[in-house]
Order: structure tokens, then C-alpha cells, then sequence
């Protein structure tokens, strides 16, 4: 084998129907800044089993995505920043669960913050805290400073699908990997 042929083209997706499937760490002119950043920090190895796949942007939302790329749900996850309060002030903390669930603000979050309030943080304290796209936010590459509350069920899963911090494109990478990440901390129960 010729050592100048790129290895991207042997890289496969574990699921779906993707035209294009590449190495994240291969591909981040696509993705947003701090997730291209985080990446480029991660161990070598942990970086190269992420997954880059193109999608349409129009077809972001899970259930749409799903259907049209032949995704199964439960390998599917969403993060959701959460704005908590308490004392006056607001603390921004991400959440990460299964489509297949809802993330448990009222509860959960707002019990392991030991927050007096907690709810989604507004769209545009979303996007400009995390420097991502609404419909793209990633718990790869948020601030390490952010609590990032990861459902046990996530961590389980062996490959899941999130966002890339952009509408277009999404990561998949081992579930053990997000609970690698930065202020993670695997919980039971965050998902309703």
C-alpha cells in the first residue's frame, strides 16, 4: 500500500447512510472553533476515533435527521445548556442525554447544581457562551469551566451521535468518550 494514500478513505461510519464519512480530527475546517480546539487537545488516539459525517443542514432537528440518514434514535444524543441560578448568579452547564429521553432540568439539573432555578439558557446565551451554532451545540468543546452533566445511559452507548458544533455535519465517537471530556461528570437519572 502506497503510504501517500490518505487512510480517510478506510474510515467508516458504525451506523447510518452517509455520503461522506471522515476522521473529525481530518476534517476541522467543518467544524466550530472550540470544537476543532478541543480535538487538537485530546489524546491522539481518543481524537481519531470521533467521526466527522456531512449532512444537510436543513435536516439538523433528531427525528428528521434520523429518518433521512437511517440513524437509529437511541444511538442519538442531544446537548442542551442549561442556565442555573442561584444567590443572584447564573452558572451555564450543558447537558447531554439520549433523543430518546428529555433532559430533567427541573429535577435533576437543578438538584446537582444546588440551584434555587434552572431552565434552558436563551438561544443566543447558548450560541454566544459556547461559540457553536444553535441545532450544532456539542459537548465537545464547551468551556472546561461549565459543568457538563452527561446521563449514564450516553456514556453506556458504544458509538453516539452529536452535533459538530455546527447545523451542518455531526460527530459520532464513543459514548466512554464524552464522559472523558472535560468537567464530565456521568450521572443516573438526568434523563426524564
Amino acid at each position: 500500500m502506497d503510504d501517500q494514500v490518505s487512510t480517510d478513505e478506510q474510515v467508516t461510519a458504525p451506523f447510518g447512510n452517509f455520503p461522506e464519512v471522515r476522521r473529525a480530527v481530518d476534517a476541522v475546517a467543518e467544524l466550530a472553533g472550540p470544537v476543532a480546539e478541543a480535538l487538537n487537545q485530546w489524546d491522539a488516539e481518543l481524537a481519531r476515533s470521533v467521526r466527522y459525517v456531512d449532512t444537510d443542514p436543513e435536516l439538523a432537528d433528531t427525528a428528521v435527521f434520523c429518518a433521512a440518514y437511517d440513524v437509529p434514535v437511541e444511538a442519538s444524543a442531544n446537548c442542551v445548556v442549561v442556565a442555573a441560578k442561584r444567590g443572584g448568579e447564573t452558572t451555564l452547564a450543558a447537558g447531554v442525554v439520549l433523543a430518546t429521553t428529555r433532559l430533567d432540568v427541573n429535577k435533576a439539573v437543578r438538584g446537582h447544581l444546588g440551584a434555587r432555578k434552572a431552565s434552558f439558557a436563551p438561544m443566543d446565551t447558548a450560541v454566544g457562551e459556547s461559540g457553536m451554532e444553535y441545532g450544532g451545540i456539542t459537548p465537545v468543546g464547551l468551556p472546561a469551566f461549565w459543568p457538563l452533566l452527561i446521563d449514564a445511559a450516553v456514556a453506556a452507548t458504544p458509538w453516539v451521535l452529536i452535533g459538530s458544533g455546527r447545523r451542518r455535519g455531526k460527530l459520532i465517537l464513543p459514548g466512554s468518550a464524552l464522559a472523558a471530556l472535560p468537567g464530565a461528570q456521568v450521572l443516573d437519572g438526568l434523563a426524564g
